[in-house]
């Protein structure tokens, strides 16, 4: 399996069989990959990068949960390789986590379109969050889901950047209710490198 695989293929997927039988020490290593991918913003917010092998494993782990066994696969595949970076881009699942129910649905209710606020600068290049094509990111009533799926499109010039590691790179949201920004620590930043081509 390769970092820089930008497409999971039915060719890809383990069998039940085989994948329950490795599990464990995959969910591990993935467990480990991630703590180099992953982001705090302010108090509630957390950026999860992704790549292929994050998807992969999205897509072995809803097999496993959900059964559908051959017939499923092309379902799965459709859902999460769009989330995998295709070289110019970096791709986040960004989540609002709060333990207490009903303080994450009244914080929730505060944070309407904060997927439309955030994000990325390199330097002095500032490069805006695209939400993904979803229906329930932000209800008519102003309520935002937990969960969002980010894409960071960057330019060569901003790639360059990036990888040179000379310039801050800064995530944060301009949200009314939710204006907070966290500087990229070098770890994050070398370990998302490779999702550039």
């Amino acid at each position: 399996m390769s970092l820089a695989q930008r497409k999971i293929t039915p060719a890809d997927i383990l069998s039940d069989a085989d994948y329950n039988a490795r599990r464990k020490d995959l969910r591990a290593a993935s467990i480990e990959e991630k703590k180099d991918r992953r982001m705090e913003v302010g108090p509630y917010a957390t950026l999860y990068f992704e790549n292929y092998t994050s998807m992969w494993l999205q897509v072995q782990e809803m097999l496993r949960i959900e059964k559908g066994g051959v017939a499923q696969i092309e379902g799965e595949l459709e859902a999460y390789n769009p989330l995998i970076p295709q070289g110019a881009e970096l791709i986040a699942t960004m989540m609002i986590e709060i333990e207490d129910a009903d303080r994450r649905d009244r914080e929730l209710r505060k944070l309407g379109h904060i997927e439309d606020t955030v994000f990325l600068d390199v330097g002095k290049d500032r490069i805006k969050a695209t939400p993904t094509d979803y229906e329930d990111r932000t209800t008519a009533d102003g309520k935002t889901s937990s969960v969002h799926w980010l894409r960071f499109t960057f330019s060569p010039e901003q790639i360059a950047a990036f990888r040179a590691g000379k310039e801050p790179v800064v995530i944060g949201m301009t949200h009314a209710n939710y204006g907070h920004m966290a500087v990229m620590p070098a770890n994050v930043r070398v370990a998302l490198a490779g999702d550039f081509a």
